[in-house]
Formats: C-alpha cells, sequence, structure tokens
C-alpha cells in the first residue's frame, strides 16, 4: 500500500472507532473469556486492540507485527514467572491479528500452530466481527496453553495480569 494512502487511512481511525467496533458487552465478554481461560492453566492472556497505527509507525513503514511486539513489552506480557504470557493484538483499521507468545511457551508450540490460531480467526476480523474474531483467538490459545502448561491438579491459579482488553 502507498505510504501516503496508509497514514491517511490511520489518520481517520481513533479511539472512538476502536469503541464502535468493541461495545462495552463485548470487552466484557472477552475479558470473562480470559479469566475462565486462566483457570485451566498457568499461562497469561492479554487481549490489546488498537485503532490505529502512531504516526511515527507508519512513516517508517512498520507492520503490524512490529507494534504487537511493542506492545508486548510495553503491557509486560513478558514479565510472567514461567514465561508464558501471550499477547492477542488487533488492529482495527488494517483489520490485522497478531499473537506474540513469550519464549517459554514458544519452546512448545511451533510457528506452524501459532499461525493455524491465526488463520482460524483472520476470516472474522477481515469481515469485522471483532468480537467473534477475539474470542475465537482467546478460545484457541486456551486450547494450546492447556496442553503446554496446565494448571497442576489441585493448585489454584495465580492471575498475575489483569484480564481486561486493552485498547492502546
Amino acid at each position: 500500500m502507498n505510504t501516503l494512502l496508509r497514514i491517511f487511512k490511520h489518520r481517520l481511525q481513533d479511539s472512538t472507532d476502536a469503541a464502535r467496533a468493541l461495545s462495552p458487552a463485548a470487552l466484557a465478554r472477552i475479558e470473562d473469556r480470559v479469566r475462565d481461560s486462566e483457570r485451566h492453566h498457568t499461562g497469561e492472556i492479554c487481549v490489546c486492540v488498537e485503532a490505529s497505527l502512531p504516526l511515527s509507525y507508519l512513516w517508517r513503514g512498520a507492520s503490524a507485527r512490529d507494534r504487537a511486539l511493542t506492545q508486548f513489552g510495553k503491557l509486560r506480557v513478558w514479565d510472567t514467572e514461567g514465561n508464558n504470557g501471550v499477547l492477542i493484538y488487533l488492529l482495527l483499521v488494517e483489520r490485522q491479528v497478531e499473537i506474540v507468545a513469550d519464549r517459554g511457551l514458544n519452546q512448545h508450540v511451533s510457528a506452524a500452530q501459532w499461525q493455524a490460531v491465526l488463520d482460524a480467526m483472520r476470516a472474522d476480523f477481515q469481515a469485522g466481527r471483532f468480537e467473534a474474531g477475539l474470542l475465537a483467538a482467546v478460545d484457541q490459545v486456551d486450547r494450546l496453553l492447556r496442553t503446554v502448561c496446565p494448571l497442576p491438579a489441585g493448585d489454584q491459579p495465580v492471575n498475575e495480569m489483569a484480564d481486561a482488553v486493552r485498547r492502546v
């Protein structure tokens, strides 16, 4: 895409567009799904939704993946005891979704498995079904985390991160 056209599209989007795409009720349902998921494994799931990229990212031609990696650090998803945090990042204006997983998970989950998760939900995002796509993403990540880092029998879940969807 032409850089100036991309900048123009991104500048037309702001936080009100994110609020329209995901109502407070939708955000609550996603948060509930994350909370329920984390009762069954030791991983941490963080959902981040951004309407558009900052101008500095657009000027240098950065991708949604670049921004997801930055948000992974800013939101401290990497800062879990088991190195098992997962960021599900949605860039609304481009309808792009990215998953960034901590190194503890990437030792057990292949790039192909993460790609399969992305592929399973991409159609929802492309069609503008953001809530459905994010719920599917949480469910897919949940299935992987239950396999890779299950909560040991008798242990109580430890919630290291807030479950609320971050809108940046």
